[in-house]
């Protein structure tokens, strides 16, 4: 019998009214602001309702370097919520939103997959609620502005060589990277050269998925440098006066939104920063109101541990003041072959030896994470042509590592497979073993924040950054942003910035390409590598089969 696809199964999902899934946590009608009948926006009112309530218990889930294999962070994200409310627990789910870069490009959604999904899946990983559209059009009207100010004279003397706010488009587009504006005489403007990010790599997303309320926010956009004069002081957003109107077009994608599981358990979903080239993480918003009104809140970080995690801990954390009482390490028996040097079209047959050479990637993750003082435990998301000797191969493995793998069908079973982990995440949980600190103190210096990164967290032997990048990071020092966190843009593949690069490798460094000062987020972003802030689609993108059938359903999404 053919396997049923992601969307054929979100299909067939059973959905309560989003109202009966909102009481469940404690949220009244007239608290919601509802999208339809299966999602809705939660008011700022009942938000504020919440803050002298005790927090819940906060469950971090991250995964190894992600491979062509697939490892299911997001299925994981989702399962272990349904499971927790299986066994009995008030639990909630907290994941991003998905951009249309890569749901038409070729790394797909982020509603999870198989029976642990977020529905509906295809609003989901379309236009949803219309967050990121409210956030593309809140920085091109800053752009807009930057622009407008120069052509009506220059008040504030920008130097147009040293205009640092791009604009951005939620789509994967290659060709706008590198553009020039304002062609086509006086009419247009002063003719320039900038460029275009995704969205998701926009410090409007960071900052709507830090701030704690609409009053933090306005004061965040208000932060946020955009040019320099021709003496080089820095000019802000709010000097050109578009932070009000910016947090008037962000006012409702502040609100987090809800939906549900496939086995109607609530889920919020907000914002959607990458991880590889910004923080990566769900807002503080949603996050915080999750943690007042359930007693579990299963959170996922992008990407793999080095990335994701490392932000989640050293950003989020640091900046909300959370801590995780436990995390969940996602790995595959078949991730871990193609660690051990298997092509894809291999991994079908069994290769103990394979797994045991792979496995070292995913013992890194494990050290890495424990040396944040949380307890950890490692998820092994099943796929059908695991075999019983690769699996123990891989707990044998985490056992030496000073922990323990649970096998997890949620794929398959949904909640009813991941119940073993819900138990053990719980104990965790509970057991008070967290002992959370951060990996690096505000009053260190930008450049030792970075080296501290690469030599932790990467296992690098060092961070290479030229005199530009060194005075640069030196200035932003003296001018009272050293106590900023480290946000590292990178490839999501490797601990190292060579994508094929596979395992835990050493011997390797960091090279720094960019600094880029985020003031209104509060990071600084190290562009490492060839990474790009405006990916490009694959030879053959997903959207080339994304359709509508002839009763008007969406085919080829997942």
């Amino acid at each position: 019998m053919a396997v049923k696809t992601d969307i054929q199964i979100a299909r067939e999902a059973v959905k309560q009214p989003i109202q009966d899934v909102g009481a469940r946590l404690g949220i009244g009608a007239g608290d919601m602001l509802p999208y339809g009948h299966d999602k809705a926006k939660i008011s700022q009112s009942f938000i504020s309702s919440l803050r002298d309530r005790p927090d819940g218990k906060l469950i971090l889930v991250t995964a190894i370097n992600p491979t062509p294999a697939g490892e299911g962070k997001t299925t994981t994200t989702v399962g272990l919520g349904d499971g927790l409310n299986r066994i009995g627990k008030r639990a909630a789910i907290c994941i991003r939103e998905a951009s249309l870069g890569p749901n038409f490009g070729m790394k797909g959604g982020a509603a999870g997959g198989g029976h642990a999904q977020v529905v509906p899946m295809e609003d989901m990983n379309l236009h949803f609620t219309g967050d990121f559209h409210a956030i593309t059009s809140a920085h091109n009207l800053l752009a807009a502005m930057i622009d407008n100010h120069i052509y009506w004279g220059n008040a504030l003397d920008i130097d147009l060589r040293r205009i640092v706010w791009r604009r951005v488009l939620d789509m994967n587009d290659r060709a706008l990277r590198d553009v020039a504006t304002s062609l086509g005489g006086v009419a247009n403007g002063f003719p320039r050269q900038t460029g275009f990010d995704i969205t998701v790599a926009s410090e409007v997303m960071a900052i709507l998925c830090l701030a704690r309320d609409l009053k933090d926010l306005e004061r965040r956009l208000g932060d946020m440098i955009v040019a320099y004069t021709r003496d080089k002081r820095p000019v802000c957003c709010r000097d050109l006066k578009a932070d009000g109107a910016m947090t008037v077009l962000l006012k409702d994608a502040m609100q987090p939104n809800l939906v549900q599981t496939l086995e109607n358990n609530p889920a919020f979903v907000h914002g959607g920063p990458f991880a590889n080239i910004a923080h990566g993480c769900n807002s503080v918003i949603a996050t915080t109101t999750a943690l007042k009104i359930a007693d579990y809140v299963v959170t996922e970080a992008g990407f793999g541990a080095d990335l994701g995690a490392e932000k989640f801990l050293n950003i989020k954390c640091r900046k909300a003041g959370l801590a995780p009482s436990a995390v969940v390490l996602v790995a595959t028996v078949r991730a871990m072959k193609m660690n051990g040097g298997v092509a894809k079209g291999d991994l079908g047959a069994e290769n103990v030896a394979a797994v045991q050479d792979g496995c070292p990637n995913l013992g890194r993750h494990i050290g890495n994470l424990q040396g944040f003082g949380v307890p950890v435990i490692v998820a092994i998301n099943h796929f059908s042509g695991d075999t019983e000797a690769e699996v123990k191969a891989v707990k044998d493995y985490v056992a030496r590592q000073g922990t323990e793998a649970v096998l997890c069908r949620h794929w398959a079973d949904g909640g009813a497979g991941i119940e073993e982990l819900a138990h053990k995440v719980v104990a965790l949980a509970d057991s008070g073993q967290a002992d959370f600190k951060v990996l690096y103190p505000d009053d260190m210096p930008l450049l030792d924040k970075i080296e501290t990164i690469a030599r932790r967290i990467y296992h690098a032997d060092g961070v290479d950054a030229d005199d530009r990048i060194r005075s640069q990071l030196a200035e932003w020092q003296e001018h009272g942003y050293g106590h900023l966190p480290i946000c590292v843009a990178k490839t999501q593949y490797s601990f190292t910035t060579d994508p094929t690069r596979r395992g835990a490798p050493t011997g390797h460094r960091l090279p720094v390409r960019e600094v880029r000062l985020s003031a209104g987020a509060g990071f600084v972003v190290a562009i490492c590598g060839e990474i790009m802030t405006m990916p490009g689609l694959p030879r053959n993108p997903a959207s080339e089969t994304i359709r509508l059938d002839s009763e008007g359903q969406i085919e080829g999404l997942f």
